[in-house]
């Protein structure tokens, strides 16, 4: 049964920083592209960066240069380093999963991920 569960969420002025975890109960976790993606209120899901097994990463052109993706397989747990937090990264945010070794071209796109988590709040004042 696989489930992945998200922490460190909450609430911090913008210009901070957060650090979400996501416990992954894959096997093996290294076999697995991983991502995140986040939902603010009125919009749709969107993927904002992605790590695939040989640890390469992709991000949105709006998180670039402030979020940073690592993944720990020893330990079954994704990342996301969130610095320089702006009002406008406000939103629920989701680890995902799909049993492949590549993240490939669809890395945003929800539909290829077939592991999601329940998400954890970021709200940015």
């Amino acid at each position: 049964h696989v489930q992945l569960v998200e922490s460190g969420g909450g609430s911090v002025q913008a210009g901070g920083s957060l650090k979400l975890s996501c416990a992954a109960s894959l096997n093996p976790t290294s076999d697995y592209c991983l991502g995140w993606f986040r939902q603010a209120p009125g919009k749709e899901r969107e993927g904002i960066t992605s790590i695939d097994v040989d640890g390469f990463t992709t991000y949105a052109d709006s998180v670039k240069g402030r979020l940073i993706i690592f993944r720990d397989n020893d330990k079954n747990t994704l990342f996301l380093q969130m610095n320089s937090l702006k009002p406008e990264d406000t939103a629920l945010y989701y680890c995902a999963a799909r049993p492949n070794r590549g993240c490939f071209g669809s890395w945003q796109t929800s539909g290829a991920f077939d592991y999601w988590g329940r998400g954890t709040q970021v709200t940015v004042s």
